[in-house]
């Protein structure tokens, strides 16, 4: 027997939401209406759990009182709590996770990217089952389908493709209003970096953030940026002096010097802090062969170096950037003063 109550049930990020209007204003019909809420949905989603295999246990994270529980099953965990008119069940696990491992990975960012394919899989089949029981079991319950697009949107599996999403972002862009077409590419904004013409849907080379070649294809984006989508999922923001239309050639070398030039020095200024002064001149050698001398650029206004690559400031010599004579040319100006390394700015 169906039992009448109205709500959606949407799936969002490693997570499965419950969602009903029309609760009450005035505090005690507030009150009824959310024991019956949980009473028929809350307790039903449990009891889905534990049907198929889920230990439902007492929460000890944050949320402590009796509208929290904390579920298990496998490396699969997941916490669900009643709140208002919304219950929520948010899917996470600690097997795999780069960035946040503290409290058991519930932080992590991305947590469907970086589950374990079983445990991925798990989540999936577990949500569509706790999805399929509620819109059974109450008559007006509706699944909500609406996926995000435009520049919001999630790309990954179950998600946008990457041409779904650049889609997206044409349909909710003010300056194109869905057709890519309606505004030509200016020369300026079409000029790639090896000097040809990227024209749109056309396939390119580029470099990612560690430097690697690649390939996709360009889509024009806004100004001289540019989307390029490489494989199903794959989209970058790419501007065009990053962007190549005939091979640079040498596929297997890294366009990363200004990241190896800075980890670099990173490695001498960490060396010379420690006063490791052998490991600080072997890497000195490497960055600079030449026996040259070397300095450093001083900004006034903000009473600090500039570091290397003149990306960001240090108060301290030690971490402030080293340049040759040829690399700071222009840079004497004020507020900028050159320094000469070891001499006090």
């Amino acid at each position: 027997m169906q039992i009448q109550r109205e709500g959606s049930v949407s799936f969002g990020e490693a997570r499965l939401a419950v969602w009903e209007e029309g609760i009450p204003r005035e505090w005690d019909a507030r009150a009824d209406w959310e024991r019956k809420f949980k009473h028929d949905v809350f307790k039903r989603i449990i009891q889905t759990l534990n049907r198929i295999g889920w230990v439902v246990g007492e929460q000890t994270h944050i949320f402590t009182d009796n509208d929290s529980r904390y579920c298990t099953k496998g490396d699969l965990q997941a916490d669900l709590r009643a709140s208002g008119r919304m219950i929520e069940l948010e899917f996470f696990q600690s097997v795999n996770t780069p960035d946040r491992a503290d409290h058991g990975g519930r932080y992590q960012s991305d947590k469907e990217l970086h589950m374990p394919y079983l445990a991925r899989l798990e989540m999936e089949r577990t949500r569509r089952r706790i999805r399929d029981y509620l819109c059974n079991v109450f008559t007006g319950y509706t699944f909500d389908t609406k996926r995000a697009d435009g520049r919001g949107a999630k790309v990954g599996i179950g998600r946008l493709t990457a041409l779904e999403f650049i889609a997206g972002c044409y349909e909710t862009s003010w300056h194109f209003k869905g057709d890519p077409y309606k505004s030509p590419i200016s020369e300026c904004n079409s000029r790639s970096r090896d000097g040809k013409t990227i024209e749109h849907g056309s396939q390119v080379y580029y470099t990612d953030w560690k430097g690697r070649v690649l390939t996709g294809t360009a889509y024009y984006n806004i100004n001289n940026m540019w989307w390029v989508a490489s494989g199903r999922y794959g989209y970058n923001n790419k501007s065009t002096f990053e962007i190549y239309v005939e091979s640079p050639g040498d596929l297997r070398t890294k366009r990363n010097e200004s990241r190896r030039r800075k980890r670099l020095e990173d490695l001498m200024s960490t060396a010379v802090a420690a006063m490791d002064f052998k490991r600080a001149e072997v890497v000195r050698n490497i960055l600079w062969p030449a026996a040259e001398p070397l300095f450093m650029v001083w900004h006034e206004g903000h009473s600090a170096y500039h570091r290397s690559g003149f990306s960001g400031y240090s108060a301290s010599p030690i971490e402030a950037g080293k340049f040759t004579k040829a690399e700071i040319k222009g840079w004497s100006e004020s507020p900028n003063k050159i320094v000469p390394v070891g001499a006090a700015a």
